[in-house]
């Protein structure tokens, strides 16, 4: 076995012969299979031995080889894992990126690894592969660059991770093409798509609406309208707003509905009963509720659970809901709280009477009159 075994060795780094690409690779497979048949009696030294002779071998074999190698061994269902792995882990781009995107071989283990320490162009040839766990895009998303994020967002085999996707629409903000492919990713969560939208260009949101067909008879030309009207049709296919919806309409039959249900929902992170039930003791419209607990300023989400007479305990558990990612300190929150106490029921509830009669008063036409979040805000605060 030890001359069969060192005479597959010189075979591996014998680059003269002809055909050497196919005969390589054969020596490779029959050092591996040798390997293989004695794996149960090996201990962890021995394995940790054999790998390393693996990587000792992958590396004598010239460059333009190993790629020969690597497009051999990428789609190559039998292909051994350990031999794969060794490729996977080449500095050279070249030889890592066949097997790195396309190769069933690896685990999810070995891909983190790679993820965790390769380059840029190994991440980015990871994101190419059919199908990624929540755990590989954490990292690609973590480490890689624009290319990388972009490869990711464009992936629709890519199961992304709602830290993640919240990670995307803050890159998003400065990055247009990326806030396309975010925005039309059909698995985006809603609270994200909204967050999106809100705080995309005009002409982002735009093209957001042109990729999804089904968004075109609902468009206006108003940024607002074009907003709610979006958030309209994707609430409607939303399974998570139905089943909220459900929730919220059978306690608010039974007159049961009241600030412990939001406050439940707040706790719970459920984004869709809170604002669902929030809408309904605030007697509002549902997309203020959305763009209030979703906006960075605490100042807007106070108004709203005023008007709803919910207390400060309420208030403080939606200004701490992940989805609007404020990261509030106790001294943000401190203020936060004198300000919600110092504005008063009918101050709140004026400030919603003002934003819906200027929605109802909305023409027609393509022009429009609106007043956004901020623009509450800022009246409340007048108005105290």
């Amino acid at each position: 076995m030890t001359t069969t075994f060192y005479s597959l060795i010189n075979e591996v780094q014998n680059t003269t012969t002809s055909g050497s690409t196919k005969r390589q690779l054969r020596a490779l497979t029959r050092i591996t299979d040798l390997f293989l048949a004695g794996s149960g009696r090996y201990s962890k030294q021995q394995i940790k031995l054999f790998d390393e002779i693996f990587k000792t071998l992958v590396v004598v074999i010239e460059l333009k080889t190993r790629v020969k190698l690597a497009g051999h061994l990428a789609t190559d269902p039998n292909a051994p894992a350990s031999l794969v792995k060794a490729f996977a882990l080449d500095d050279a781009v070249a030889v890592a990126a066949p097997v790195l995107s396309q190769s069933n071989a690896l685990s999810d283990s070995d891909l983190v690894v790679c993820a965790s320490t390769q380059s840029q162009g190994h991440l980015h040839a990871i994101a190419q592969r059919r199908t990624i766990s929540e755990a590989i895009t954490d990292l690609l998303i973590l480490r890689g660059e624009a290319g990388v994020v972009h490869a990711v967002a464009s992936n629709p085999g890519a199961r992304i991770s709602d830290g993640s996707f919240r990670e995307l629409v803050a890159r998003s903000s400065e990055d247009t093409q990326l806030a396309l492919r975010v925005g039309t990713r059909h698995d985006i969560p809603r609270h994200h798509f909204l967050k999106l939208l809100d705080t995309a260009s005009a002409s982002v949101r735009s093209k957001i609406v042109a990729a999804n067909p089904h968004f075109s008879g609902v468009v206006h030309d108003a940024v607002t309208e074009v907003i709610d009207d979006i958030n309209l049709e994707v609430r409607n296919q939303s399974p998570d707003h139905a089943r909220a919806r459900k929730r919220v309409k059978r306690r608010k039959y039974w007159r049961e509905l009241g600030e412990a249900d939001v406050h439940a929902a707040a706790r719970a992170q459920d984004f869709e009963t809170a604002v669902m039930a929030l809408s309904v003791l605030a007697a509002c419209p549902i997309e203020l509720v959305e763009r209030a607990v979703l906006n960075d300023n605490p100042g807007t989400v106070q108004i709203v659970a005023k008007a709803s007479g919910c207390s400060w305990a309420t208030a403080k558990a939606l200004l701490l809901m992940r989805v609007a990612d404020r990261r509030l300190s106790k001294i943000d929150l401190d203020q936060a709280r004198e300000n919600f106490e110092r504005i008063e029921l009918r101050t709140a509830r004026r400030v919603l009477e003002f934003y819906k009669a200027r929605r109802d008063a909305r023409p027609s036409e393509s022009h429009s009159i609106t007043i956004t979040v901020r623009e509450s805000a800022t009246l409340a605060v007048a108005m105290s």
